[in-house]
């Protein structure tokens, strides 16, 4: 698989870090990030409706109208490996305990709740859809962007996102698999500025960062190229 696409604008939101300069600091000098650091304070988003969102979605909401606001955007794809595991695992638990459900919690337990409040708290009735794909999320929501930029939309917004993963799966989840919340936005349009391929690989080992981040921290290290893992194949990059 061969595509290409031109970057205009990103949105990254992890625990400490939040403003373009600590992105920046972080990329030339990589280090773990922290899950008990601050998450940065929210500007963009209603708070009556971060109250109601996840963990997760609270990011992914913010960084999709920051993102709105800049420019004009015509669709967007949310991407998240987990969804709304820590709010369906809280509808799980109730259930099992025999515990009324909240009404909140039920509502918004879908894939795309985040997606649908983008657009509602944005005020924009913009084509929208919610995508997971396991480890390759992130790369597989590219290639949704593929199609949209070839449908005719001149630009798309990809917001791919989790939340905290609930302590009760830790112990089946590989060591290094990342369980905080974060959120990464790109504006991507048509172009040839970045080119991606993929290529047979083996299955590698869970890495410490989503693929957006590691997408993200090479993207801001300016790098000619680099190889994001996935489950079986490598997705390769170079700037054109």
């Amino acid at each position: 698989m061969k595509f290409a696409l031109n970057i205009t604008d990103w949105r990254a939101m992890a625990p400490g870090l939040n403003e373009s300069i600590q992105w920046h600091q972080w990329s030339r000098h990589p280090h773990a990030i922290d899950p008990a650091a601050p998450q940065g304070k929210l500007s963009e988003l209603p708070m009556m409706t971060a109250r109601r969102l996840s963990s997760g979605s609270k990011l992914a909401v913010e960084c999709g109208l920051a993102m709105l606001r800049r420019h004009a955007i015509d669709a967007v794809l949310y991407t998240s490996r987990h969804g709304e595991l820590e709010r369906n695992y809280r509808i799980l638990h109730a259930l099992a305990t025999e515990q009324a459900l909240s009404p909140t919690d039920f509502a918004l337990s879908v894939h795309n709740s985040a997606v649908g409040n983008l657009t509602i708290a944005a005020k924009q009735p913009v084509v929208a859809s919610s995508l997971s794909a396991g480890r390759d999320t992130f790369q597989q929501g590219l290639c949704e962007v593929i199609g949209l930029l070839h449908a005719g939309y001149q630009r798309v917004l990809l917001v791919d996102f989790d939340g905290f993963l609930p302590d009760f799966y830790h112990p089946q989840l590989p060591p290094a698999m990342p369980t905080w919340p974060y959120a990464m936005a790109l504006v991507c349009e048509a172009g040839s500025d970045w080119q991606c391929q993929t290529q047979t690989a083996h299955a590698s080992a869970e890495t410490t960062l989503p693929q957006s981040l590691l997408f993200l921290q090479n993207y801001l290290q300016n790098a000619d190229a680099f190889t994001l893992p996935g489950e079986r194949v490598q997705w390769h990059w170079s700037r054109a």
